[in-house]
């Protein structure tokens, strides 16, 4: 598998917060949709800081097992 980092993720726009994210400024994970090379994810508190992409077969699968139950809230 090849990991792909996109050092300052600023550079792209139209980030999302996760759905799972209160209001409150806590630990929030945005996601970029529509990426050519899988799923961009950063933390929204270092919107300059990087991004990891993950190919969008692995993302598919992780939100899979998400909403099914498989990983405990």
């Amino acid at each position: 598998m090849t990991d792909l980092t996109l050092p300052n993720a600023s550079t792209l726009s139209g980030w999302r917060k996760s759905s799972h994210s209160g209001n409150e400024s806590g630990s929030c994970v945005e996601v970029l949709d529509g990426h050519p090379s899988g799923v961009p994810v950063r933390d929204s508190k270092n919107p300059h800081g990087p991004a990891l992409v993950i190919p969008t077969t692995s993302w598919t699968a992780f939100v899979t097992s998400v909403k099914g139950g498989t990983f405990p809230r």
